[in-house]
């Protein structure tokens, strides 16, 4: 399947869009690989430059209340699905604007209210997750569609197995993008798989598997159109082999690369945007002045979303376990080894470590502005607990272990 083949009933707007998306992703890479540079990202950043047309050909083909999964290499899939990029950066360069906060980064972006269910760095991670997604939609009763991206080097991992058999048992709503980018960092896809098509594989759990040019926007559009609408009438999964190229190497912070100059530019010159321009210009009557005009214009967005990614601030030190528990009243008890000294009620979610100060006298221990008296506080053996605790160890400036147990309140207690 070409462009050539599919372009006639796509509408002259919508493959303006499917360029300017493709440029926006493009540019936001650029980007964040520059500010990765200047020491601005703190964590790894894996860039989706060159496999574009996969992320927003699929997901030209979802609807508003749609899902994704995502893997590490997942800012193109979060932009195809329409996250803003300002927060998107926010979030990259830890800020709190961004959709968590600053607290994910790159490899873990979440936009759940956008149907994005988050980034997975764990290899094949998310394609559970999207299998119980999907069969949770039709509990619902909605007819909502799942699509969980995974890269090659995810082909081999048992969980994806587990994931391919469970969605066919459930004929679950859920499309399986492999991005075949050929490297799983430093392996080349050929040494670990014997089969010349990933997508083969999907026979032997019951579904469609079906290979496509990952830089052809419009194959893959037409393939993931049919997908799509085959799980959302109920006929179940379908994996889609996209086979493309990453043109950077594994991750901004891995400069080597082991692929050979001639392998980079064979790929270079089947770039994903660039074949698209060309089609576009010679074969669908686009003016080259207007590819230019969205080509700045995505330049401009990523410009804006970086400048005020840089004007948000970052998050305050001590709010670190923000998110981390559901919210929930606890009651504190400081403890030594012979029993309970003092309890207090406190809400979990305002425990932080700048809640645990102790003042001059060293025998006090002050929990926010609670101060419970300790003549001698011992360090506590915490398997002796009482029913229902765990325990929290702090030192004091003298050196000693002071101990806390939390449990959450009863039914009958108050704060």
């Amino acid at each position: 399947m070409t462009a050539a083949a599919s372009s006639s009933t796509v509408p002259p707007e919508t493959l303006e869009q499917l360029l300017l998306q493709m440029c926006r992703i493009r540019s936001f890479e650029t980007r964040a690989g520059a500010l990765f540079d200047e020491g601005l990202i703190h964590g790894p950043v894996h860039s989706y430059a060159g496999m574009e047309a996969i992320a927003v050909g699929v997901c030209s083909s979802l609807g508003p209340d749609d899902l994704i999964t995502s893997s590490h290499r997942g800012h193109g899939h979060c932009l195809a699905k329409g996250l803003d990029p300002a927060r998107m950066m926010a979030e990259i360069l830890g800020r709190v604007d961004g959709y968590c906060r600053g607290h994910g980064g790159s490899m873990h972006i979440t936009a759940i209210d956008s149907g994005m269910l988050g980034a997975d760095a764990i290899v094949a991670g998310s394609s559970a997750i999207a299998v119980g997604a999907a069969h949770g939609l039709r509990l619902q009763g909605r007819d909502a569609v799942t699509v969980c991206f995974f890269g090659d080097g995810a082909a081999n991992q048992g969980i994806l197995h587990e994931a391919f058999n469970l969605a066919a048992v459930l004929d679950a709503a859920v499309v399986f993008v492999c991005e075949n980018n050929q490297w799983a960092i430093s392996t080349p896809i050929a040494s670990v798989v014997r089969v010349d098509d990933i997508a083969v594989r999907a026979a032997g759990y019951g579904f469609p598997g079906v290979p496509v040019d990952g830089n052809d926007v419009l194959a893959v559009r037409d393939a993931a159109g049919e997908a799509v609408e085959r799980a959302r009438s109920g006929a179940g999964p379908t994996l889609i082999e996209a086979k493309s190229y990453r043109i950077e190497p594994h991750s901004a912070a891995r400069k080597t690369d082991l692929r050979s100059p001639a392998e980079l530019d064979e790929w270079r010159a089947r770039d994903p945007i660039l074949r698209f321009t060309r089609y576009l210009v010679d074969e669908a009557g686009l003016a080259p002045s207007r590819v230019e005009e969205l080509e700045a214009q995505a330049g401009r967005e990523i410009d804006d979303a970086v400048e005020a990614a840089l004007a948000s601030p970052k998050p305050t030190p001590g709010d670190e376990l923000e998110h981390v528990y559901a919210p929930a009243a606890y009651r504190a008890i400081l403890m030594d080894g012979t029993g309970q000294v003092g309890a207090v009620a406190w809400p979990w979610t305002t425990l932080k470590p700048a809640d645990f100060s102790f003042p001059a006298d060293p025998n006090a221990f002050q929990l926010g502005t609670k101060t419970i008296s300790q003549a001698d506080v011992d360090a506590l053996a915490l398997g002796a607990l009482p029913g229902g605790f765990q325990g929290m160890v702090v030192t004091g400036p003298d050196s000693k272990v002071y101990a806390l147990a939390l449990r959450p309140l009863l039914p009958d207690e108050t704060e």
